[in-house]
C-alpha cells in the first residue's frame, strides 16, 4: 500500500520544496566547477561558500572550519581514522560508546585490527553514559572522545557539553556524531567544546549524498579521501555543488524554524508515547523520558515481533522502523537496545516512530486508534503472550 503517514525521519526526510528551489539551478544553469575560473564555475565557488556560511552559523562555528564530504558515514570516518593517523604520535587510545551508530563502531574496530585500543562506555538503561567513567577512562595514550550527540534509535540526548568539558580539561579532542541533533536541537560548538562534529544532509530536509565534518581551527586532521585540492585539501573529490547548495538552505530554515518546531514535535511525540503507554499493556518508553529528540518515539511490546508489526502498519500506509534503517536488514537485535539492558525478545519487538515537522496531530491520532488491535493481533498468535496472561504476568 502507498504510505500516507511517514514517521521514519530518524531515517531520512523528504527534500524540503524551498530547498528544491534553491537547488535545482545548479543542475542545469550553475553546473560549473567549482575549482575552475569562469563565470558558471565562479558562481558554484560562491554558492558553496555561502553554504559553508549557513552550515557553519548553523552550529556556531567559523565557516573555514566546515568541510563538505558525501554525509554522515564519511564525516564519522573521516574524524576517527584522521585523527588516529595524525595524533598517533601521542597515542592509539580512542574513548566511544556502546551505543553509536555502526559509522563509529566499525571504524573502531578497523582501528582496533591496525593496532588502536578502543574503550567502549557502556550506558544506563535510558541510554546515557556515565561521566565519572568517561573520565576515569582517560589515559595518557588518549587522542580522542567520541561520543554521539543524541542518538538515532531511542533519541537520548547525552550530556555534551559536559563531555566538552572534560575532554578540554584533560587535552583530549572530543567527536560528537551530531547526524540525528544538527537541525533538531540547539548545538554550538564553541560553547559545549566539541573539536569535530559530524552532520547529514539528509535527517533535515536537504539530499542524500551530502554532509559535512566541523573541525576546529587547529586541530590536525589526514584526509580520508586523496586527490584534488578541494576543501582545503582535506577532502578531494568535485563538490557536489547543488547537494551542499541544499544543505545550507536546510540548516538555515530548520535553525530558523526550531523553536517552533520543537514545541510542536514534543506535544505530538508525547501524545503518541502516553497513548501507547496507557492503551496498550506490557508496552515499554526506550530511552530518556525527556532529554530525548522531540520527535523521537521508541516502544517495546513484549510477546511480538518487530518486523511483523512494520508489516501490518504498512498495510495500512504507515512506515516506520524497527531499529535504525542502516541496520534493518539484520536478524539481530537491536544492539542499542541490548545495550540498555532489554532482553532479546523485548527488544526484537521495538517500534521506531519518528516525526518531523510535516506530520500532524491527525496521523498521531489514527496511529493510537490501529496499534492497539494489530499489536493484540500478533499477541494472539504467541504462545509466549497466552502463557504471560496465563500466569498473570
Amino acid at each position: 500500500m502507498a504510505t500516507k503517514i511517514y514517521f521514519d525521519n530518524a531515517a531520512t526526510t523528504p527534500v524540503r520544496p524551498e530547498v528544491l528551489d534553491t537547488i535545482l539551478p545548479y543542475f542545469r544553469e550553475y553546473y560549473g566547477n567549482a575549482s575552475s575560473i569562469y563565470g558558471i564555475a565562479k558562481e558554484s565557488k560562491r554558492a558553496l561558500e555561502n553554504a559553508r556560511g549557513q552550515v557553519a552559523s548553523a552550529i556556531g562555528a567559523k565557516p573555514e572550519e566546515i568541510y563538505f564530504t558525501a554525509g554522515g558515514s564519511e564525516s564519522d570516518n573521516m574524524a576517527l581514522r584522521g585523527i588516529a593517523e595524525a595524533y598517533a604520535k601521542k597515542g592509539s587510545h580512542i574513548i566511544t560508546t556502546k551505543i553509536e551508530h555502526h559509522a563509529i563502531l566499525h571504524t573502531a574496530e578497523y582501528l582496533e585490527k591496525h593496532g588502536a585500543k578502543v574503550t567502549y562506555l557502556p550506558v544506563d538503561e535510558f541510554g546515557k553514559i556515565s561521566l565519572e567513567e568517561l573520565e576515569n577512562s582517560i589515559c595518557p595514550e588518549t587522542v580522542l572522545i567520541s561520543v554521539m550527540f543524541a542518538n538515532n534509535e531511542i533519541g537520548t540526548i547525552e550530556p555534551v557539553a559536559e563531555i566538552g568539558r572534560i575532554a578540554r580539561k584533560h587535552g583530549v579532542l572530543f567527536h560528537t556524531d551530531a547526524v540525528q541533533a544538527v537541525g533538531h536541537v540547539p548545538i554550538n560548538v564553541e560553547e559545549m567544546n566539541i573539536d569535530l562534529l559530524s552532520m547529514s544532509g539528509h535527517k533535515l530536509g536537504a539530499p542524500k549524498g551530502v554532509g559535512a565534518i566541523y573541525i576546529r581551527k587547529g586541530v590536525n586532521i589526514e584526509p580520508l579521501i586523496f586527490g584534488g585540492a578541494q576543501e582545503k585539501r582535506k577532502r578531494a573529490g568535485t563538490e557536489n555543488i547543488a547537494g551542499i547548495v541544499g544543505l545550507g538552505r536546510a540548516a538555515e530554515l530548520a535553525v530558523a524554524e526550531m523553536e517552533e518546531t520543537t514545541k510542536k514535535l514534543i506535544r505530538l511525540r508525547d501524545k503518541l508515547i502516553r497513548g501507547i503507554l496507557e492503551n496498550i499493556p506490557y508496552s515499554r518508553l526506550n530511552g530518556h523520558p525527556s532529554d530525548r529528540l522531540p520527535g523521537n518515539c521508541n516502544i517495546s511490546f513484549s510477546y511480538i515481533e518487530g518486523e511483523s508489526l512494520l508489516l501490518l502498519l504498512d498495510s495500512l500506509g504507515i512506515a516506520a522502523s524497527s531499529g535504525s534503517a542502516c541496520t534493518s536488514g539484520s536478524l539481530d537485535p537491536s544492539h542499542v537496545l541490548m545495550a540498555i539492558g532489554l532482553p532479546h525478545e523485548t527488544a526484537h519487538g521495538s517500534l521506531r516512530m519518528t516525526l518531523d515537522r510535516e506530520n500532524t496531530e491527525e496521523e498521531v491520532d489514527f496511529i493510537l486508534e490501529k496499534l492497539p488491535a494489530i499489536v493484540q493481533k500478533l499477541r494472539d498468535m504467541s504462545p509466549l503472550y497466552e502463557e504471560a496472561v496465563k500466569n498473570g504476568r
